[in-house]
């Protein structure tokens, strides 16, 4: 099961949102309340990473693309 990352939700301005990791299966949906407390929060959407290739042909530019497959895309 993964391991989401989600943060409170502050009832006031100024005060920092504290963040939580809560596994759970792929298939539920967000929680809105934390399981102990009842608090209200948001899942916290976290990247993976991406790619920097370089194209051979590219005029030595570098390309990214989010995929991963590099310069020519997912073909």
């Amino acid at each position: 099961m993964p391991t989401y990352v989600y943060e409170t939700i502050p009832a006031r301005p100024g005060v920092k949102p504290k963040q939580i990791e809560i596994r759970q299966s792929i298939k539920d949906s967000a929680l809105t309340k934390h399981p102990e407390s009842g608090a209200p929060i948001r899942r916290v959407i976290t990247g993976g990473y991406g790619l920097v290739t370089a194209s051979s042909g590219s005029g030595g530019h570098t390309h990214t693309n989010s995929c991963g497959c590099g310069a020519g895309g997912c073909g």
